[in-house]
């Protein structure tokens, strides 16, 4: 399982960095004003569906399902099982494109109310139809990197996404060579998001993953009905995050800059979470799946505790390090161009209270999978739906007094709600299996964690504030790798992890998937 983890967790962290240079070049581009607020509206609309659909979102339903077919019917029977998910899914998202076509001014009005009367508004609207296309691509792509998951495959699906941000970064160099003006380079921009999945099905399509799922029918029958009934809630809830967001943009829209400070806060959210938050739901749901069907309570117990520690283990030290050094990343990343540094100050306020919220994050992308493996996709789809109202609710009013600082506030209260929720439903119905191993190391985590950000914050003065270029990138990356390694360091004192035995058992060949 931590083999997997490491493959998906690679591959997520290869894109997230690519992610950065891009988000890096569109704040240089760009900047914070109208042209941004616009196009980064309707790229987080976006973002919202590309993350409902992919990074293990699909996986909910689908791996649960396609494995209990062929459990009983045999290969034959998933194969034609997979063809129709993935037929409908393709035609319904093509039929869902021309209708949110027709409808996009009315969607931009609702998720960016404070556009309406300006000139963001025509914008938004233009950007966003110009991205529709990649929704016909994302249906097909996702089904098919969900089959691979579900047989224990995830390199492939692990470096797929590169292809997304490369697109997009080869667009931006051909802007600046071409010296557009904002909007035209906006425009381009959000045309090259439809290129980018195109290129990501094609790269799947050049794979055997493509005969997982024939024939390819579109149906409606019974089954059909029933996997969406499943698979559609699962959805929304693993894309959690993405909600969180857009109902802070909704709230922060009234306020300029507001939406581009949130936005590129919480790219940097989305490192550590797309390290370990997705990683852990892509990898756990089978596996669990697996456990739960074959009625192996240890194997339900080993699984959940190793989720645990390494979303503790992963996810508390980079909160700590992204509230301590949110000033220096941001100004190192995106303080170039048009991006001042009024905005890097206001990002990272922004920054340190979206931090808050990782660990919630984190910790329901372990828990959910507990309720996916046991078809039971509501509840997690409840307490995202609780966490939405929270910070809708606390956006409001902490957005009036506070701006966009509130706000980021607001949305990490929504994800400790929803995760607690989660908590308390999973402990009162089927008890959370954490064995003795993990009882006994996540204290010793905890205190490893808070030590490496104390070392953290008591260098921060250490840093030259004034220093630019490659002496800021070598100051900040010097502190941050010292805060590494004394992480693991006191990892090894306290025998919480053996890198000798964590390096063996990476060395031991992986299990084949039985039937695979």
């Amino acid at each position: 399982m931590i083999r997997s983890f490491l493959t998906v967790s690679t591959g997520t962290l290869a894109s997230r960095l690519l992610g950065f240079a891009r988000d890096s070049l569109i704040a240089a581009l760009l900047g914070t004003g109208a042209v941004a607020d616009a196009f980064l509206a309707a790229f987080q609309l976006v973002n919202v569906v590309r993350r409902l659909l992919s990074e293990g979102a699909l996986n909910a339903a689908l791996i649960p399902a396609w494995l209990r077919v062929r459990g009983r019917d045999g290969e034959a029977a998933a194969a034609a099982f997979a063809g129709r998910v993935l037929g409908t899914v393709s035609a319904g998202l093509i039929a869902i494109s021309i209708v949110i076509a027709l409808l996009m001014p009315l969607i931009i009005m609702i998720i960016a109310p404070g556009f309406v009367g300006s000139a963001s508004l025509d914008l938004a609207v233009q950007n966003a139809r110009l991205m529709l296309p990649y929704l016909a691509f994302a249906g097909p792509v996702t089904v098919l990197m969900g089959l691979l998951n579900a047989q224990g495959r995830f390199a492939l699906t692990a470096f797929s996404p590169l292809l997304f941000n490369i697109a997009l970064i080869a667009a931006i160099a051909a802007i600046l060579l071409w010296h557009a003006n904002e909007t035209v380079a906006a425009w381009m921009l959000a045309a090259t998001v439809g290129i980018a999945g195109l290129l990501q099905l094609l790269m799947l399509l050049s794979q055997r993953s493509a005969r997982l799922a024939t024939p390819l029918r579109v149906s409606f029958d019974k089954d059909m009905r029933g996997f969406f009934a499943k698979a559609i809630p699962g959805m929304i809830a693993s894309s959690g995050p993405q909600w969180l967001m857009v109902a802070g943009a909704i709230i922060a829209s009234g306020t300029p800059a507001a939406v581009s400070w949130l936005y590129f806060a919480n790219r940097l959210i989305e490192l550590p979470l797309g390290i370990v938050g997705v990683a852990i739901g892509t990898v756990l749901v089978p596996e669990l799946t697996r456990a739960v069907r074959s009625g192996d309570r240890d194997a339900v117990a080993h699984a959940e505790s190793r989720a645990l520690e390494l979303a503790t283990g992963l996810a508390l030290p980079a909160t700590l390090g992204l509230i301590v050094l949110a000033e220096p990343i941001v100004r190192m990343l995106f303080e170039h161009g048009a991006f001042g540094a009024e905005d890097s100050a206001a990002t990272a306020r922004a920054l340190m209270w979206l931090a808050l919220g990782l660990p919630a994050h984190v910790l329901i992308k372990a828990l959910s999978p507990a309720y996916f493996a046991r078809s039971d996709t509501m509840t997690p789809l409840l307490a995202t739906a609780k966490g939405f109202a929270v910070a809708v609710a606390l956006a409001i009013l902490l957005g009036h007094f506070f701006g966009a600082s509130g706000i980021a506030a607001s949305i990490a209260a929504g994800a400790w709600s929803s995760a607690i929720s989660l908590l308390r439903k999973g402990t009162r119905e089927f008890g959370f299996s954490v064995d003795a191993a993990a009882r006994n190391r996540l204290p010793r985590i905890v205190l490893a964690a808070v030590a490496m950000g104390g070392l953290l914050w008591l260098t921060t003065g250490l840093l030259p504030s004034e220093a630019h270029g490659l002496i800021r990138f070598i100051a900040l990356g010097s502190q941050i790798a010292a805060g590494i390694v004394v992480y693991g360091l006191l990892l090894q004192i306290l025998r919480v992890a053996s890198w000798r035995e964590a390096a063996g058992a990476l060395k031991r060949p992986a299990q084949p998937d039985p039937g695979a």
